[in-house]
């Protein structure tokens, strides 16, 4: 077996593995689903960390604690998520400006402050709104739609650029990637949404299906193509090692932080527009 071969394997038992757990924690919702999202957007903001500083320093520590607090707020007051992550992102916000003040380096401090709070809301927004939307009303067919069209055009992007990439995307960013890939993604996205329609959330519209589908289709790879961007801006291959055949977190979920604010924002004010 080859090399590629051999990844291609231990990327789907990583995924048979983990898929069912995420799956069983996002159904029971509540604490459980808050949790999930919590522990992915702290190493999420950790890996950035990592990326752009190479270590963890106090200040990043406070970023990755924050980060994993941000998706537990809609459990208490949905209605002021908003509100309670404006103030605990203008808190780091300062904070953060305080600590390089304090510690420096002087020359390297709004630098360093400005990763400080991007890696904060890189982990954290994405999460957030995925765990507000679980709260809403069919909450888990709308959390396992933005699942469904960040993964669904994962995989067929995959495939369809393996088997018939010729034209590169954009080469400068990420090497592999095709448009025939792209278009293959395209179509999975939509299909993913129709198919999960069909069997299991009667729920989704045929305008949901197709909308989701397409926005998520074309905001899903700019969200991966954001996180390649940041990996060779620094010479990273993977932003971790947490899933086999994965790589990090980031790397698994930098379409999901994207497409999860998506399907947020098209609930809330898309929606009842279309009904």
């Amino acid at each position: 077996m080859n090399e590629k071969n051999k990844n291609l394997v231990i990327r789907i038992v990583s995924a048979v593995i983990l898929l069912p757990v995420v799956v069983f924690l996002l159904f029971k919702g509540g604490a459980y689903s808050a949790g999930l999202l919590a522990v992915a957007a702290a190493i999420c903001a950790s890996e950035y960390y990592t990326i752009t500083q190479k270590t963890l320093s106090p200040a990043a520590w406070v970023g990755v604690v924050l980060a994993g607090v941000l998706p537990f707020l809609p459990l208490r007051h949905p209605e002021r998520t908003g509100e309670g992550a404006f103030w605990v992102t203008a808190f780091f916000l300062f904070f953060a400006f305080t600590y390089h003040l304090i510690r420096g380096p002087l020359q390297e401090a709004p630098t360093r402050v400005s990763h400080l709070v991007t890696g904060f809301l890189y982990g954290s927004v994405g999460m957030t709104a995925l765990s507000a939307v679980r709260l809403m009303p069919d909450g888990l067919a709308w959390v396992i739609a933005a699942l469904v069209i960040t993964w669904a055009n994962d995989t067929a992007a995959y495939f369809a650029g393996r088997f018939l990439g010729r034209h590169k995307l954009y080469p400068a960013v990420s090497p592999n990637k095709t448009w025939e890939g792209f278009a293959g993604g395209l179509v999975g996205s939509v299909g993913g949404m129709f198919i999960a329609r069909a069997f299991f959330f009667p729920v989704f519209t045929m305008a949901d299906c197709l909308l989701l589908g397409l926005f998520g289709g074309i905001l899903g790879p700019i969200g991966d193509l954001c996180e390649s961007m940041l990996k060779r801006a620094y010479g990273v291959k993977d932003s971790g090692r947490v899933i086999p055949g994965h790589g990090g977190i980031l790397d698994r979920v930098d379409a999901l932080l994207f497409n999860a604010p998506l399907v947020f924002v098209y609930i809330t004010f898309v929606r009842g527009l279309l009904s």
